[in-house]
């Protein structure tokens, strides 16, 4: 009779034991992650991402493409405005921004993805799980849920993200990307996540993405054909919204010019105070397919609170939302200063 409790005793030590066998634990997740990722050739992805930066959420369709080891194809198309289509693309030439709908370009000499954060590339989710120590990590019924530090460069307001993967598959599934007090500004909902190694080499090369701008270039040759075009778009350029930063660092609008160009209205705001800076506002050209050219900047891209990619380089910062192109340029405010100012400049139209 007193066998019974210590067999008793002995199964259900048995059954602790395999019960805490199904569990992963945060190192069981990890190594499963970089395992899979160091199978992978490459792979295929779709994703949303929600911008929750404004006075109403913004919505980017992305799609990501990563041939192993340093190729990636970012597309990204706001659902307000299918002219602010851009492209990020990694060869091996370098980093560029694509907009095709205006054949324009930026070459960057960039570490880009491994510099900063990506919320939308799993592997930056996976590098900066691996590089938070004190990352927290809990289970779902149907995810493994990981928050991280997250290493924005030139934005310290979003210092934390959640990274949400499929308990089955270990694909990414959602990440949502917190403010300091812990609110989602950023989401990204992932689809279609599939394992790819069939990729050509024309699939990242800057030329054939460009070419995605042909029904623009089109238009360009009808309206040269056709001069009373131009002038209808100049008018409609005119009419277009001027907005302001609700970020200035302390100064405030000294001086405001509008300059009558060949492709509409410039606008030159100068703000004078604690820190001084300059903020253009003008029509973005759509530049024929035989003038295009690659512009190359010294410096590193930069993704906006809205979405919309940057060019950002010493003391100025270019990025093109639709069809309007703004530049702001200081020598006074750090290059996390102009970021914030460019995200400021997000729907406001109030002096």
């Amino acid at each position: 009779m007193k066998r019974f409790p210590i067999l008793f005793l002995m199964i259900m030590t048995f059954l602790l034991v395999l019960s805490a066998c199904g569990e992963q634990s945060r190192e069981d997740v990890v190594k499963k992650l970089e395992e899979q990722q160091a199978e992978m050739a490459g792979y295929k992805t779709d994703a949303t991402m929600t911008m929750k930066t404004g006075k109403e959420d913004q919505k980017y369709q992305i799609q990501i493409s990563h041939k192993k080891k340093d190729f990636y194809k970012v597309e990204l198309a706001s659902d307000r405005d299918e002219k602010g289509s851009q492209i990020i693309l990694k060869n091996n030439s370098g980093v560029f921004v694509l907009t095709p709908a205006l054949n324009k370009s930026f070459k960057f000499q960039s570490d880009w993805p491994e510099n900063t954060s990506q919320p939308y590339l799993l592997d930056s989710l996976i590098r900066d799980i691996k590089a938070d120590s004190e990352a927290e990590f809990n289970t779902t019924d149907n995810h493994y849920v990981f928050k991280t530090k997250t290493n924005y460069q030139n934005n310290q307001s979003l210092p934390f993200q959640e990274v949400y993967f499929d308990k089955k598959t270990y694909a990414p599934v959602m990440v949502k990307v917190l403010d300091k007090d812990s609110a989602s500004i950023v989401e990204v909902q992932f689809s279609n996540f599939a394992q790819n190694d069939s990729f050509k080499e024309t699939d990242f090369d800057v030329d054939e993405n460009m070419a995605m701008g042909s029904t623009e270039d089109t238009a360009v040759n009808a309206t040269e054909e056709q001069p009373t075009e131009p002038e209808e778009s100049s008018e409609e350029s005119a009419d277009a919204e001027v907005l302001y930063p609700e970020e200035t660092f302390g100064s405030s609008l000294f001086d405001e010019q509008e300059v009558t160009t060949e492709n509409g209205t410039r606008t030159i705001m100068t703000y004078k105070g604690e820190k001084d800076f300059t903020l253009i506002q003008e029509s973005a050209v759509t530049q024929p397919a035989s003038a295009r050219e690659t512009v190359a900047v010294n410096g590193d891209l930069v993704q906006l609170s809205d979405g919309s990619v940057g060019a950002l380089s010493n003391q100025k910062l270019e990025w093109t939302k639709g069809d309007t192109t703004y530049h702001v340029a200081s020598n006074e405010l750090t290059q996390e200063e102009l970021v914030a100012v460019a995200d400021s400049v997000n729907g406001y139209s109030v002096k």
